[in-house]
């Protein structure tokens, strides 16, 4: 198609303009990979702890080579994650952008950021099941994937679960107080219910997964954070039933992406005692897809493609999808599953809600 076909339909000034916006989309994959290089290398580190520094002096603090990485600051410079002042050839990380990208925090990308590399090993893999239907398996994710998930949602676990989520339900934390008996549904790492038995050692912990490699390092972090004694962690199916019966049971951002996610929901009220707690954590998405629009949205059904959809659908499951257990099917789901009550807490997170539901 020519220029001239083109503006038939539209102008070239609108083509222009949206070139310049998938120009600059595509521009912020570079940055993304050239940010988790700075992670993996310790740059964004060092330049938390120096003042401004050349590329010789951060080279020499990281052990790196200085052209690759006066080669790394430019970049990072031009899209304004640094500061450059060209008359001393030197480069800041502002103050501000500590939190981000180079800090214990709430808000540190940078495990999301390896994360995000992690998923490149299965694009093939993923482009086979658009093609011939399926989807990609567990085992086929590699460790920057799930070390890089558990470093992006260690912000949360570290930094709100306990100290904002939780006194957000009172009764919830009255019970922890006290001594529960919880339950932690496709725990992963174990980061979440190690956090929970640190604040509240009275309670004991049982985190099920169906991921082996994921329940043998949570086994291993539970031994190194002191917390063997009351927290155990079991390879579990929990769409076929969950063993025991629990004051408290949780899921961190697990409904959306299950194969089964209907026979979970009644497998956890079927394990909560009559006066039992369910703490649900999931992702902060409409069943309306406009609501979903803008970079949050796009973000959500990119990883959905690429781990949450496609995990569920190569065990032939439900494929709910990133955004599929949003407010709307949360309450549909879970009043099927038999629960009596579904309360959103407001937590005012971007990418999570936080609903607490009773028997």
């Amino acid at each position: 198609m020519t220029t001239a076909e083109i503006t038939v339909e539209a102008s070239a000034a609108a083509v222009e303009e949206f070139a310049g916006r998938v120009t600059g989309d595509t521009s912020a994959w570079m940055v993304t990979t050239m940010a988790m290089l700075g992670d993996r290398l310790g740059l964004w580190r060092a330049l938390a702890d120096s003042d401004a520094v050349t590329s010789a002096e951060l080279a020499a603090r990281t052990g790196t080579g200085e052209r690759y990485v006066r080669e790394w600051l430019s970049s990072m410079a031009s899209h304004g994650y640094l500061t450059y002042d060209e008359s001393t050839g030197r480069f800041t990380l502002p103050a501000e952008h500590v939190p981000v990208l180079a800090a214990d925090s709430p808000v540190y990308f940078g495990g999301l950021h390896q994360a995000l590399y992690g998923l490149t090993g299965v694009l093939g893999r993923v482009t086979e099941a658009f093609r011939d239907g399926g989807g990609v398996p567990l085992a086929a994710y590699g460790e920057d994937w799930w070390q890089g998930l558990e470093r992006f949602t260690a912000g949360s676990f570290d930094h709100l679960l306990t100290q904002v989520w939780v006194p957000a339900m009172p009764q919830v934390y009255a019970k922890l107080a006290l001594g529960a008996q919880v339950a932690d549904v496709g725990c992963g790492r174990g980061r979440a219910l190690i956090g929970l038995a640190r604040a509240f050692p009275a309670g004991r912990y049982v985190g099920f997964d169906v991921h082996p490699e994921s329940i043998a390092a949570a086994r291993a972090a539970a031994l190194e954070a002191g917390v063997a004694d009351r927290v155990r962690f079991e390879v579990c199916d929990a769409a076929a039933g969950i063993p025991g019966e629990y004051d408290i049971v949780t899921t961190f951002d697990v409904i959306h992406d299950l194969v089964e996610p209907a026979a979970v929901l009644k497998a956890i009220r079927g394990a909560l005692r009559p006066d039992g707690h369910y703490v649900c954590v999931d992702i902060n998405a409409s069943h309306h897809l406009p609501d979903n629009a803008g970079p949050l949205g796009a973000y959500f059904y990119g990883i959905s493609i690429l781990y949450c959809l496609t995990t569920s659908l190569a065990q032939h499951g439900a494929g709910l999808g990133t955004c599929g257990f949003n407010e709307h099917t949360a309450r549909e789901l879970c009043a099927r599953a038999g629960f009596g009550s579904v309360t959103k807490v407001e937590i005012g997170n971007p990418f999570n809600n936080l609903y607490e539901i009773t028997v």
